[in-house]
């Protein structure tokens, strides 16, 4: 989908695949919502093309003023994966960033360790859960 912000970059609209968009802003699919999603999903109709779409329910939490929007600045990437090759080529760019930086992108257990929301035995939970693993080695690496 597209998103409309106005001057103080507020989503004021969201539409699906427009033939003229209202803005250069895509939608790029990562979401996080309340429990109120099951029934606003549940009342949505199949849109046009015979699809349920996300951006039915973004749009109906627009509606309720309850629409939060961040927008991602330099150093992320979106990487579209609705097809077989475009998923292998995400998953390519994503292999080939975390060799040559020898970092993980998007480890939630780093994350966490670094904001204090666990700590070494919490991480240590994570490591003997992943058993001897390559992710479980990375994550050694981070009580160090």
């Amino acid at each position: 989908g597209v998103v409309e912000f106005d001057k103080q970059m507020r989503a004021v609209s969201i539409e699906v695949k427009p033939a003229s968009p209202r803005s250069n802003w895509a939608v790029t699919g990562l979401y996080f919502y309340d429990e109120l999603v099951v029934d606003i999903a549940a009342a949505i109709a199949p849109s046009p093309r015979g699809e349920l779409e996300i951006t039915d329910v973004n749009r109906a939490y627009l509606e309720r003023g309850a629409l939060s929007v961040e927008i991602m600045g330099r150093g992320y990437a979106w990487l579209d994966t609705g097809t077989p090759d475009s998923l292998l080529e995400a998953a390519e760019f994503v292999r080939t960033l975390e060799k040559r930086q020898g970092f993980k992108i998007a480890c939630p257990e780093e994350i966490a360790y670094h904001q204090g929301l666990i700590d070494d035995a919490g991480l240590q939970r994570s490591i003997d859960r992943h058993g001897k693993s390559d992710y479980a080695t990375y994550l050694r690496r981070l009580s160090v």
